[in-house]
């Protein structure tokens, strides 16, 4: 019996850090979306054509991302983009990244 009870306050704890941890993920990402900059549509429409000019001349693009603690600038060349996913590849040198396009909060040739 006392194996029982054991086993069942073990369970109530798992459940307990379970919920902590679902509500902290929660709570992690709205603040996340409620700090992004919200950009107007021309500002969209720049960058988009700022990456689509990048892929079809294979010119050297800078991209600034949005990070809720500061601003990250990738430099390199746009290999592909999927239009269904808004998504971009950048590489630069041997290495390679897959990035959103809403995350993109400026971009401009080098």
């Amino acid at each position: 019996m006392g194996k029982k009870l054991e086993d069942n306050g073990l369970a109530e704890r798992r459940r307990i850090i379970s919920s902590y941890m679902e509500q902290a993920g929660r709570v992690e990402r709205e603040t996340w979306h409620s700090l992004r900059p919200v950009l107007d549509a021309q500002k969209v429409e720049e960058i988009e054509h700022t990456l689509a000019l990048s892929l079809r001349s294979h010119v050297r693009v800078t991209v600034e991302l949005y990070s809720p603690l500061e601003r990250r600038r990738l430099s390199g060349f746009v290999t592909s983009i999927h239009t269904h996913s808004r998504e971009f590849k950048l590489q630069w040198a041997e290495e390679w990244k897959w990035l959103l396009v809403d995350d993109v909060v400026e971009a401009y040739i080098v």
